[in-house]
C-alpha cells in the first residue's frame, strides 16, 4: 500500500485529557482534522473558537478544519488568526464556491472542497482546478463512528480521473468509516489523505493505528 497521510479527527478525541490526545497526534500523525458542526447544516453541533485555538497552540503538524456550516466565509479570517493551515467547505452549502475558495486561498490558506455521499463528483470539474483538495465524505456527516458507505470507492475513482485530467496537484481526502481494514481498497482507489476518528482514538494502541492507517505497518 502507498503512504497515506492520515489527519485524525479530534471530534472523537478524549475531551478530559484533550493535552494526551493532541500530544498522540502530535508525534504519530500528519494532519489534526477539525469537525466544525452548525446544527444547521448538519444535525450536531461541535466545538467552537476556544477549543480550535487551544489545539492549534499546541499542534507540530497542520491544522485543518471540515466546515459542516452554511455561510463559512463567516469564519475564515479567525481560523486563519487562530492557526488553521486548510479550510474545506461544503459544496452542498456555498451559493458561489468559486469566489469561496479563492478567498481561502487569498488568505494564505489551502483550500477544499467537501463532498456529501449523494453528491455526483462529475460536478467538480471545473472547481478541482483551483481546488488543493477534495474531500469526499464515504459517509452522511454529522456523526462519528458511522460505516463506510461502499459505493464511494467508486466515487473516489472517478474523481481521481477528474483530477488527473484537471489539476494533478489536488489530493483525494476521505472521511468516514476509514478503518484499518477498509484502508487498502480506499488507498488503492485513488485517496491520499484519510480521516478518522474512532479508528484512531477507540483503538487499544491509537499510535499503531495510526501506523496502519498510513501504510507503515
Amino acid at each position: 500500500m502507498k503512504r497515506m497521510l492520515v489527519a485524525p479527527s479530534m471530534l472523537a478525541a478524549d475531551f478530559a485529557n484533550l493535552a494526551k490526545d493532541i500530544e498522540l497526534v502530535n508525534a504519530n500523525a500528519d494532519i489534526f482534522h477539525l469537525d466544525i458542526m452548525d446544527g444547521v447544516f448538519v444535525p450536531n453541533i461541535s466545538y467552537g473558537t476556544p477549543l480550535i485555538e487551544a489545539i492549534c497552540k499546541r499542534a507540530s503538524i497542520p491544522v485543518e478544519a471540515h466546515l459542516m456550516i452554511v455561510e463559512p466565509q463567516k469564519f475564515f479570517d479567525i481560523y486563519k488568526s487562530l492557526g488553521v493551515g486548510s479550510i474545506s467547505v461544503h459544496y452542498e452549502a456555498c451559493n458561489h464556491l468559486d469566489r469561496t475558495i479563492n478567498r481561502i486561498k487569498e488568505l494564505g490558506m489551502k483550500a477544499g472542497v467537501a463532498i456529501n455521499p449523494h453528491t455526483n463528483v462529475h460536478l467538480l470539474e471545473d472547481i478541482v482546478r483551483i481546488s488543493d483538495y477534495i474531500l469526499i465524505m464515504s459517509v452522511n456527516p454529522g456523526y462519528g463512528g458511522q460505516k463506510y458507505i461502499p459505493y464511494c470507492t467508486g466515487k473516489i475513482a472517478e474523481l481521481k480521473k477528474i483530477i488527473q485530467k484537471n489539476n494533478p496537484d489536488c489530493l483525494i481526502e476521505v472521511d468516514g468509516g476509514v478503518t484499518t481494514g477498509n484502508i487498502e481498497e480506499i488507498a488503492e482507489s485513488g485517496a491520499d489523505v484519510v480521516v478518522a476518528g474512532s479508528a484512531v482514538f477507540s483503538a487499544k494502541d491509537p499510535a499503531e493505528a495510526i501506523k496502519k492507517l498510513q501504510g507503515l505497518a
